[in-house]
């Protein structure tokens, strides 16, 4: 599979199928092949498209702390999308993934034909949770700072990161995932938050019933979204398309042939 220098960055990515163009972003400490159980039947469908986000795995991971935000994230996917020529695409994440695909929607909504966002959140209006969600953040920065991948593999924090395999785990960058983590998952202001009512395309909501922090989230995203359309997959948890990997790719399926259908 392909590498491209994009952004600044040297970009692993793979492409399965034809058809319309779908994006889907893994989540913080996953890669590409964390959809995989979803690859043959969207292949079969649609033109899929997954990479390695920077600082993960096959692409590069800068040492330099400021090339890593949600905004510059979101940039890479277009920077993608351009590699490829591609105008307009479906595009879906996962936790971190949904947060860089709702941050792509604001900088570029003409380029989105519909968003599919599975346990992830916007961040938080409150100051409190939000600060308290950064400490959090912090204290894994850390952790992979001075103990490396293999301490981080091995804590309870990497418990959310089930959809990675151990020895890919392993073959992370701890210096990527750092500045990952504190640079794109930690939130300095509620602007996302706010701008979720302005989400305008067709939306897909999935969350695991046994991911209790993300389920608030994602009624919230409901309420405020028009038109948006909510899957609660029982016996799912954080890493909801390896939890339940059928029902997970058929609510994608059925959402996009009854929503795109014109």
């Amino acid at each position: 599979m392909p590498h491209a220098e994009l952004n600044g960055i040297r970009l692993y990515y793979e492409i399965h199928g034809q058809g319309f163009p779908l994006v889907l972003l893994h989540g913080f400490a996953g890669t590409a092949q964390s959809w995989a159980p979803q690859i043959p039947a969207l292949a079969a469908r649609y033109r899929l498209i997954l990479y390695d986000a920077r600082g993960h795995w096959r692409s590069e991971s800068p040492q330099d702390p400021r090339a890593y935000s949600q905004e510059i994230a979101a940039a890479d996917l277009g920077a993608l999308l351009d590699h490829l020529n591609i105008k307009k695409a479906i595009v879906g994440g996962l936790s971190m993934g949904g947060v860089v695909a709702m941050t792509f929607y604001q900088k570029y909504p003409e380029r989105v034909r519909a968003l599919i966002l599975a346990d992830t959140g916007p961040g938080f209006k409150n100051p409190a949770a939000r600060e308290g969600w950064n400490r959090a953040r912090e204290e894994v920065t850390r952790l992979l700072e001075r103990e490396g991948i293999r301490a981080y593999a091995d804590s309870s924090h990497a418990a959310l990161d089930y959809y990675t395999p151990r020895e890919i785990m392993l073959q992370l960058s701890p210096v990527g995932l750092a500045h990952t983590n504190r640079g794109v998952l930690s939130f300095h202001d509620s602007w996302l938050f706010d701008q979720v009512p302005t989400i305008a395309v067709p939306t897909l909501l999935i969350v695991g019933a046994n991911d209790t922090d993300f389920v608030p989230a994602t009624a919230y995203m409901q309420r405020k979204i028009s038109g948006s359309e909510l899957v609660v997959l029982e016996g799912a948890g954080h890493g909801a398309n390896v939890d339940q990997p059928e029902a997970f790719t058929q609510a994608v399926l059925d959402f996009l042939s009854r929503r795109l259908a014109d």
